[in-house]
């Protein structure tokens, strides 16, 4: 009965909810938090968990779980953003999207002091620093500091010099400043002004403002040159170069665009979806950083950018103008411009973004099979069983490709995977011996009862999953054969087509495009690849076998050595049609000769 009333209950609370923004909390029965949503309009967004059901069984397990539910008002999308973001991190629910590539990276800093230090660190603290970054590549920030620390001067002790400190003489020169590391603050060596100078020049290489930096110092250059001033102008000269060098091993990614911001998606469909974002300052990759999501319930791509978007303003302080991105976000952001190219210099940097985002997914998938073989296989095998629908993992695959040129030399290729790769003691070589002429439909469907015939009468383990190589008639053939076997409800099978790499399964008239980043895709295409080379190398062997010993093996009374002696000494079958017969006695003998002499003269 109680629960009959909590569910009449959440019905009202349904009922009156406002068209509003807001958020919006899903507890269960023990009153924990177990999800927590944004929308743009909040009666009709909660109202559409409730009145259907849904495609995935985990939001169907939300919804059964549900026991009560608040929400709260705000008066903008954007705001609503910010809330559930920050309420995310506070509750941690079990089914919302998770942000599983939160580790600190490295930031450059320039700390608030008269004479301010700038260094490496992986702590932010809100003491009015300015933190630049931040960088996903250690190695480049250390190239950064050092070009800094070759340009200028600058101190690196932790003392607080001030002018007090100064004024008392409380400072002494360290070996810094003897190695013209240093120009030495401590003990008044060089003005605040001066300094600060100095420390604004720096700003300008952390902004990656290069050009402007480059322009400073021909000026600079220029100026001590007139007033005859020639070690100084050396000097700067020597920097500008320095800059010149580090400018020339920048990513400059457009020559056209100042500065925009930048989103790419890389997600093949799985529960992990990988987004880039790259910050551009005159052309140049200034600030790129790939966030990890894994996907909870049926999150869109337009919903997963908007978390990234939250989260890059949160972690990096952007404030966005122009942004580009392959579809907008699910959330109107008041004075952002979403700009979806199609074309040009602004498509080429989603594509580069785009690029990294699927360069980290393979890195995270190189680096789980070198630390946990075991554990990437299962993961693989669980993504191949979820994409081909299969009951089980295909821990053992086969694929089967048919050879033939013009219905000659008819052969059929086995190649065997298991836990996602090639086990090549297994492949095996079929010669069509049934079918007549160039008929693959019915080559498939000999080839396929052969093998399975065999592999029922010894006892061997089936496969879990047959590829066979076409598209929907190969499909129909190799079920066909299945079906003849009784063997349609223990293997599933799947057919791909050359052309898209579309996936047909049996019965369906339209294939199944997998994502061509998919994991899944690719053991296929592997799969697909080494059925059709190891085909090949069989049929050329046979073909060429074929071509140059058949016409002798059908003379009766000419064993092998006399084949062979007779190709050895005419190099060709055509030579030996043309000879007459002294010339083919002097190498195997009259007897032998006339023999081979009738057999191609009657």
């Amino acid at each position: 009965m109680a629960r009959h009333n909590k569910s009449e209950e959440l019905k009202e609370k349904i009922a009156i909810l406002p068209t509003t923004p807001g958020v919006y909390m899903y507890y269960d029965a023990e009153g924990n938090v177990i999800y927590v949503g944004k929308a743009k309009n909040l009666k009709r967004r909660v109202s559409s968990y409730f009145n259907r059901t849904h495609d995935t069984l985990r939001t169907n397990l939300l919804v059964r779980a549900i026991a009560d539910m608040k929400y709260i008002v705000v008066p903008t999308e954007q705001d609503a953003l910010n809330l559930e973001n920050s309420m995310i991190k506070e509750y941690k629910p079990r089914y919302n999207v998770l942000l599983k590539d939160d580790k600190s990276y490295p930031w450059i800093v320039v700390t608030k002091e008269d004479y301010p230090r700038v260094f490496l660190t992986r702590k932010r603290i809100k003491d009015g620093s300015k933190y630049y970054g931040p960088y996903t590549d250690s190695a480049a920030a250390k190239v950064v500091l050092q070009l800094i620390r070759e340009l200028y001067p600058l101190r690196s002790c932790r003392h607080n010099i001030t002018p007090e400190f100064i004024d008392k003489g409380r400072g002494r020169l360290c070996l810094d400043y003897h190695l013209h590391r240093c120009a030495g603050p401590c003990k008044g060596m060089v003005s605040r002004d001066e300094y600060n100078r100095q420390i604004d020049r720096v700003r300008q290489i952390l902004r990656g403002d290069i050009a402007e930096l480059q322009d400073y110092l021909k000026a600079e250059m220029a100026a001590l040159s007139e007033q005859l001033r020639f070690e100084e102008a050396q000097a700067v000269k020597e920097k500008y170069l320095m800059v010149e060098r580090y400018n020339s091993k920048s990513v400059i990614v457009s020559q056209t665009i100042d500065q925009t911001d930048v989103f790419g998606i890389d997600d093949d469909g799985s529960a992990d979806v990988f987004i880039n974002y790259m910050h551009i300052r005159r052309g140049a990759v200034v600030r790129s950083i790939t966030l990890e999501y894994k996907r909870r319930l049926e999150e869109s791509r337009a919903e997963l950018l908007s978390y990234a978007m939250e989260e890059v303003k949160q972690a990096l302080e952007v404030d966005y103008d122009e942004v580009i991105v392959a579809e907008p976000p699910d959330v109107e952001m008041p004075g952002v411009t979403f700009i979806v190219p199609q074309r040009g210099d602004k498509a080429k940097l989603l594509q580069v973004s785009e690029q990294n985002a699927q360069q980290h997914r393979k890195d995270m998938l190189a680096t789980l099979a070198l630390r946990d073989p075991a554990k990437h296989t299962e993961r693989l095998m669980e993504r191949m069983k979820a994409d081909f629908h299969l009951t089980e993992q295909p821990r053992h695959i086969e694929c089967f490709d048919n050879s033939n040129i013009q219905g000659t030399n008819p052969v059929a290729s086995c190649v065997v995977f298991r836990d996602g790769k090639p086990c090549k003691k297994d492949y095996r070589h079929f010669n069509i011996k049934t079918v007549e002429g160039p008929d693959d439909f019915a080559s498939m469907k000999e080839v396929l009862t052969r093998r399975y015939t065999r592999l029922v009468n010894e006892g061997e383990d089936l496969p879990q999953l047959i590829v066979v190589d076409g598209g929907k008639g190969q499909l129909s053939a190799a079920v066909e054969a299945l079906d003849e076997m009784g063997l349609r409800g223990k293997i599933a099978v799947v057919g791909i087509a050359k052309r898209l790499e579309e996936i047909y399964f049996p019965g369906d008239s339209l294939p199944l495009c997998i994502d061509k980043n998919s994991e899944s895709l690719r053991v296929v295409q592997h799969l697909r690849d080494e059925a059709h080379r190891f085909g090949i190398t069989h049929h050329r062997d046979r073909r060429s076998k074929g071509q140059t010993v058949s016409a002798l093996d059908g003379i009766k009374g000419i064993g092998e050595k006399t084949r062979e002696a007779l190709l050895i000494h005419f190099k060709s079958l055509k030579r030996i049609k043309e000879a007459d017969l002294d010339d083919l006695a002097s190498v195997v003998g009259p007897a032998k000769a006339s023999i081979v002499y009738n057999a191609f003269h009657e």
